[in-house]
């Protein structure tokens, strides 16, 4: 029943065809059961595991590679080829494939453990009428029309709407829902509001909410996935998640890649179609296969099989960092994607608030000889812990806050009429409320007030231990006054109070909203001699006025007083709270926390919107977002500040414009938090969504990067890309700044990677147009995108955070990885790499000592070796191939120092700054040392020793790709020359559209 909240009783109890004094039938149960479903959260049909598997390989790179290792075991056997050899390049090929489908898997099968833990929210039993007998059934088993009873500390079963309330209040927390920072009072009226949200629906009781107060029944009117959180688990149902930034264009790489590879191979091929009969290869077929194998050498030399996981190492990298700021990366692309928000969606309760009711503010008659003379105080905290001072209006700290009459008499009576609970939960090492939010505040603020008498006061509760501190105050008053009796509140009294027994005395305390309490006064209490005077008009309109006062700021306000009644009364009744003694007014708040207002400041500086996400209403959430500095100092809030119904009202073009523009948004509901993130994604802004209540799991799991806060539900964590392990908002901004600094490591590291693949390539193909004998064999070439490629790589991602890495914007998430003059660059540098190996290789046929002193036209001609005095076997040699593997390798090395920065020389920005590369460096020349000088080794890759002088040529080839990149950076620092490349792939990481 969609408008139950609109339908009086009668109408909704008709709908269901049911009595309220007797419940449903078995007959009705089973129609109903048949007709509406069970009360259950369906489950999701899970993906089988081989589609899974299968998924992971659906990427045109891989499906290359899984084709270069499939064709290069076939040539080798085809070959004759046999052992470790025809099966070690193909196999690592699938172990890389097989290890990054391993992580894709394992990822996918935890992404819906939410929708898993939003079932633990779904209450285990009600107690249901049917048949004219209350019995207690599984909460599953409800089913609509059914009669509940709840009461005190239930969790809602089902939606169910109230039809009868047995108590003077019924009060709900509906914080995991709404986001509401106090619990809400439910009655049984119907609501006429157009349009009304949760928040207006009050004689509705949601599924998975906690009832805090009273006792009542109410009506089933949804099960299921028919209920708000049903809703909820549909959002996060059919919520896909979104590509990264990076992701995307890794993706687009792929597929740019893909085609140039596929171009190149068969240019290679079709080059040499008149090198197929040469007599060396045994026939054309053979000839045609020999360069078929060249053709797929130049594929894996082109495709960098290292680079998931070098990207994949240097995240996980990432968020060790983000670990020691308290941000736990659940989801490792989320890292990159950080570093291109350009707003922060912000839950306001619990994320930018402390979610602890907390007494900011005293008001107080100061003396009344010549007029009301009023006083207000400060108070520090902001939390349930015992901690914090008072202060007077000068800014001055009070010593010993019990020694003011009107703040020792709103201690005792802070403390006795008050039926909560603060205690002190070792586990968790933090201070826990049982009860009204509202009335733990007042507990904390006797304890922060201290007791009256004793000058040591602050440092001897200081000495005592947390479980001791929790209520030490509260527990000394109680055990000064004995409780006779208490006049529970009620909405029209709107107060309650509280009868004490203190030795000789009877004292009446009451509390309440301070338009009743005041009402009821007729005498005031003077904070300067403790004397009781009388209540004057003058004096009644200036506590209004400031009441009225506090209200702006939107403090939530109560009222103190007391009355002395005669000794040995044993109870009171409404008619005894009258003539009372008016004590002071308590203005409270969820507070901010400190941290925030500084925050916020840096993501403005960081080009980062923030908008303030909340189910309070709009004054409360303003008063907030003043405090916190959202609104940049700014009086006039419209255009900045808008209800989820008023957004809903403005016409399509408004609500583009409003968009632009917002800073709060209050009144939500999980709905509107879904539809804001997509609203925003749609205008091209990369969102990050804060939040902690299961109301906000559809929101995170939408939202590009969701957020979660540590002390927040398992559902929302569980939805979440990261979690914030101190739930504080400030831990976002060394986020984001860290996650900048992965991303500007990551660019450097796969440029470090592209320009080396272009060496290779480069290598192939002048080998192959030159007509000379293979330069490099396809498991040398495995070996140095593998190893000598992946660690220094991953080293790169060590590079030091730029210190401005926060005052530049956001960068667009259409940018390129390598664009124009970085293209430019980095194709300078591969071509060098390529060239200087092939120049190595050619060194050694014509120059070295070592070698045979051919000619140039002898090494061109090879394939007619037989027909010349030149020894065929010379050519099957394994030292030319050795040096221009290690020309390979050394320059290589010499490029990654080149990578410590974009622009920067190596003589302002030294190897000392990342001394993981140096190390990488290092071993990595240790394991090139393993295979050539360890025999088997050395059988393996086809390598051999090499001698002094041809390290030397080795060394001189491989230097001068520095001295290039040196010229290069400079004329990037110094002239500011580009060169704008008008391709029509003009990115090296090619751009589904242009930047947003």
């Amino acid at each position: 029943m969609e408008d139950a909240y609109a339908r009086s009783v009668s109408e909704v109890l008709d709908f269901f065809g049911v009595d309220p004094a007797k419940g449903l039938s078995d007959s009705q149960v089973d129609h109903h059961s048949r007709m509406y479903g069970r009360n259950v959260l369906p489950e999701e049909k899970r993906t089988p595991f081989w589609k899974l598997v299968l998924k992971q390989f659906d990427d045109l790179l891989v499906k290359i590679l899984i084709v270069a290792a499939i064709v290069s075991f076939v040539l080798a056997l085809a070959n004759g080829e046999t052992g470790l050899t025809a099966f070690l390049e193909p196999f690592v090929i699938l172990l890389i494939l097989a290890a990054n489908a391993a992580v894709g898997v394992i990822t996918e099968t935890n992404a819906e453990k939410a929708l898993e833990e939003l079932r633990a929210y779904q209450a285990n039993i009600a107690t249901v009428l049917r048949n004219g007998c209350f019995s207690i059934l599984p909460a599953s088993e409800l089913v609509p029309g059914d009669i509940v009873e709840v009461t005190v500390g239930c969790k809602i079963p089902a939606d169910l709407r109230i039809i009868e309330m047995s108590s003077n209040e019924f009060r709900v927390d509906q914080a995991i829902l709404t986001g509401e920072s106090c619990s809400v009072e439910k009655d049984v009226e119907c609501t006429s509001t157009t349009n009304a949200v949760y928040q207006d629906k009050k004689n509705i009781l949601f599924s998975g909410t906690d009832v805090v107060a009273g006792r009542g029944r109410a009506v089933v009117i949804g099960v299921g996935s028919n209920t708000a959180m049903g809703s909820i688990h549909d959002s996060m149902l059919h919520t896909d998640d979104e590509a990264t930034p990076l992701k995307k264009k890794l993706d687009e790489f792929g597929s740019f890649l893909a085609k140039v590879i596929a171009g190149i191979c068969v240019l290679v091929w079709v080059v040499n179609i008149g090198h197929f009969s040469d007599p060396s290869h045994g026939g054309f077929f053979k000839g045609a296969i020999h360069y078929f194998k060249i053709a797929v050498a130049l594929a894996v030399a082109a495709i960098p099989e290292g680079l998931p996981a070098v990207v994949t190492t240097c995240l996980a990298l990432g968020t060790k960092k983000m670990a020691r700021l308290n941000a736990i990366v659940r989801s490792l692309p989320s890292v990159e994607t950080l570093g291109c928000t350009t707003v922060i969606c912000s839950d306001k309760t619990g994320t930018l608030t402390t979610n602890m009711m907390s007494v900011s503010k005293i008001c107080v008659v100061q003396s009344a000889d010549h007029g009301p003379m009023i006083s207000e105080f400060n108070v520090s905290g902001t939390t349930y812990a015992p901690e914090g001072t008072v202060f007077d209006s000068n800014d001055q700290q009070l010593d010993c806050p019990a020694q003011s009459p009107c703040l020792h008499y709103l201690a005792m009576c802070s403390s006795l009429c008050n039926d909560s609970v603060l205690q002190y939960n070792p586990d968790k090492d933090s201070y826990e409320k049982i009860g009204e939010s509202t009335e733990v505040a007042l507990r904390v603020l006797a304890e922060k007030v201290g007791l009256p008498g004793f000058d040591s006061m602050p440092s001897a509760l200081n000495m005592l231990s947390k479980h001791e501190r929790a209520s030490y105050c509260n527990h000394y008053w109680e055990n000064q006054f004995k409780k006779v009796y208490v006049l529970e509140f009620t909405r029209d009294r709107k107060m309650m109070s509280v009868l004490c027994s203190h030795k000789q005395m009877d004292v009446m305390f009451s509390k309440g909203a301070p338009e009743s309490i005041i009402a009821r006064c007729t005498k005031l209490l003077c904070n300067s001699d403790g004397s009781v005077v009388p209540l004057t008009a003058a004096s009644r309109a200036e506590l209004e006025s400031r009441f009225a006062s506090f209200g702006d700021e939107a403090l939530r306000c109560l009222a103190l007083a007391f009355k002395t009644v005669p000794h040995g009364q044993q109870t009171i009744s409404y008619d005894n709270e009258n003539d009372l003694t008016f004590i002071g007014l308590v203005g409270m708040l969820d507070p901010p926390r400190k941290e925030v207002r500084d925050a916020m400041l840096a993501c403005m500086t960081a080009g980062i919107r923030v908008i303030v996400v909340t189910g309070d209403n709009k004054s409360t959430a303003e008063s907030i977002c003043k405090k916190i500095g959202a609104f940049d100092n700014m009086v006039d809030f419209s255009g900045l500040s808008y209800t989820a119904s008023e957004f809903e009202r403005l016409p399509a073009m408004q609500q583009t414009t409003a968009l632009q523009r917002m800073t709060l948004f209050s009144r939500v509901e999980p709905s509107h938090k879904r539809m804001l993130v997509e609203a925003l994604q749609n205008q091209n802004e990369v969102v990050a969504m804060t939040g902690d209540g299961v109301n906000d799991a559809p929101a995170l799991k939408k939202a590009d990067i969701g957020i979660a806060m540590g002390s927040g539900t398992a559902v929302a964590k569980s939805a979440s890309d990261m979690v914030l392990a101190d739930d504080n908002f400030a831990s976002i901004v060394a986020a984001v700044a860290e996650g900048r600094a992965i991303y500007n490591n990551t660019k450097q590291f796969i440029r470090y990677m592209i320009s080396s693949n272009i060496g290779e390539v480069v290598c192939i193909f002048v080998a192959a147009v030159l007509g000379i004998p293979d330069t490099l064999a396809p498991v040398q070439l495995l070996w140095v995108n593998l190893v000598t490629d992946g660690l220094p790589a991953t080293a790169i991602g060590f590079n030091k955070q730029d210190s401005d890495v926060m005052k530049a914007k956001p960068r667009k998430v259409g940018e390129a990885v390598v664009t124009g003059w970085l293209f430019f660059r980095y194709l300078v540098i591969g071509v060098y790499v390529g060239l200087a190996t092939v120049a190595g290789f050619i060194w050694w046929f014509i120059y070295s000592d070592g070698g045979p002193k051919l000619t140039y036209s002898e090494l061109m001609n090879f394939e007619t070796c037989a027909l010349r005095e030149t020894s065929c076997s010379i050519f099957e040699d394994r030292h030319p191939s050795t040096v221009a593997m290690t020309v390979l390798v050394v320059v290589e090395m010499f490029n990654a120092l080149n990578n410590l920065s974009e622009n920067q020389s190596l003589l302002v920005i030294t190897p000392r700054s990342n001394l993981w590369l140096v190390g990488s460096i290092i071993l990595t020349m240790v394991l090139h040392m393993l295979i050539l000088y360890v025999h088997p080794l050395a059988v393996l890759f086809s390598v051999t020793p090499l001698s002094w002088g041809e390290w030397t040529a080795v060394l001189y080839l491989s230097f001068p790709v520095i001295i290039i990149d040196e010229v290069l950076k400079f004329l990037s620092r110094n002239t500011g020359l580009r060169f704008r490349f008008r391709l029509r792939k003009m990115d090296l990481l090619p751009k589904d559209r242009r930047d947003r």
